[in-house]
């Protein structure tokens, strides 16, 4: 028989805690290791092994597989992927089952990790998913489903547990790391010298997205609209950052396209330098707008997507929300203009920018609202979803093997 432990216990005979984890992105990555960290100060001893980065692997955890193997998007990407991810599925939980962890902590992707928990918790192991998907806005019952995988849900809005709680799920919200890293007053003198942008110039940053197919949809319209806002705004400086390589050459290739002047930025990554840099911003819908947010910064968001796939999601009333935009959602009314499918135009998009360029006062009235959700996102959210793991694995981790 083997020696049991307790979570912490630093004697040689006691066997150390150990927590399986899974991040399928970059965002998951960092989410994984900050996770990795609180959870390491509340349990010294203890191993964490799964799948995960660069930043998991800094901070302490063994990843048996790399983050990037899961990071498949686009319909057909996932079917020519789809054989290989079930080996790779297959081959993980057999794994993490033989590891005997005290608990599985899927962060993030829920195609793969949602299937990994269930099927680990049907076998004795405790499970987390830590990030909801969209219930608020998406299917509501699936909430119940998740439950059905997961012994605990840590959720990033306020908004999300009360859903859960209407299924019998034991959500917890512990905040957004977000909120924990951006500071409460950021400072765009610093931004725009950092950038090498004038400090006094009138600045709009501009971000169609982050994916291929986003900035083929949006970017000509986002980008018709910036050349209006800037016949309108003298001095105008535009930036748009460029998620990656690929990123970037399809955004020259529209800029190219609307034959923009030198005023006009293209940028390598440094999206939060450019929101905090600008006065405006105008992007697309999606987590940057709770980036802007907590930035203190005006915002414009617009987003179209398929118009087939739009009509099948509003003809079987799939999409339960009359808001979008995470700061119009968290606030309970609209603080952002949202511009969706037939009216993300040019026209609308550049009237709704102009109007926070041209109303100061607007702009200000919108600080308090801004300041009281960032208090109310900033929770310490690795520490408070490390409490929340803690709560849910303690009365086993001294179980024997």
């Amino acid at each position: 028989m083997e020696p049991t432990r307790e979570p912490g216990d630093a004697t040689p005979a006691a066997m150390p805690l150990r927590i399986a984890l899974c991040a399928g992105e970059a965002s998951g990555d960092g989410l994984g290791a900050g996770l990795v960290a609180a959870l390491r100060r509340r349990f010294p001893h203890a191993e964490f092994a799964g799948i995960g980065g660069d930043a998991m692997r800094a901070a302490g955890c063994d990843t048996w597989f790399d983050a990037d193997e899961l990071a498949v998007m686009g319909l057909a990407e996932v079917l020519r992927h789809l054989p290989r991810l079930l080996r790779l599925r297959r081959t993980f939980r057999q794994r993490v089952l033989a590891w005997k962890p005290d608990a599985f902590i899927g962060i993030d992707a829920p195609d793969f990790n949602l299937g990994v928990e269930r099927w680990l918790k049907e076998r004795g192991v405790r499970t987390v998913h830590y990030v909801s998907p969209s219930v608020w806005a998406w299917r509501e019952k699936r909430a119940g489903k998740i439950g059905r995988s997961a012994d605990r849900v840590l959720c990033l809005f306020p908004m999300e547990p009360p859903i859960y709680a209407r299924h019998a799920v034991d959500a917890r919200f512990v905040g957004h790391p977000m909120a924990d890293d951006i500071p409460m007053a950021p400072d765009r003198a610093s931004a725009r010298a950092a950038l090498g942008l004038s400090p006094d110039a009138p600045l709009l940053a501009v971000l169609p997205g982050s994916r291929l197919g986003e900035i083929g949809r949006l970017a000509p319209a986002f980008f018709e609209a910036a050349r209006r806002v800037a016949a309108q705004v003298p001095g105008l400086q535009i930036v748009i950052p460029a998620a990656n390589a690929a990123c970037r050459q399809a955004l020259e290739a529209q800029i190219a396209a609307h034959g923009v002047a030198s005023a006009w930025h293209l940028l390598d990554g440094r999206a939060r330098e450019a929101m905090i840099a600008g006065d405006v911003v105008l992007l697309a819908s999606g987590t940057a707008t709770l980036e802007a947010m907590l930035c203190k910064r005006p915002m414009v968001v617009g987003y179209r997507i398929a118009p087939l796939t739009y009509r099948i999601v509003k003809g079987l009333g799939l999409l339960k929300v009359e808001r979008y935009a995470l700061p119009n959602v968290l606030a309970g009314k609209d603080i952002a203009p949202e511009l969706m499918q037939d009216d993300c135009t040019p026209e609308r998009l550049s009237a709704a920018v102009l109007h926070w360029f041209r109303e100061p006062e607007a702009v200000a009235a919108l600080q308090p609202t801004y300041v009281r959700l960032h208090e109310e996102l900033r929770q310490d959210a690795s520490a408070s979803a490390a409490a929340a793991v803690a709560g849910l694995i303690a009365p086993s981790a001294g179980a024997q093997r």
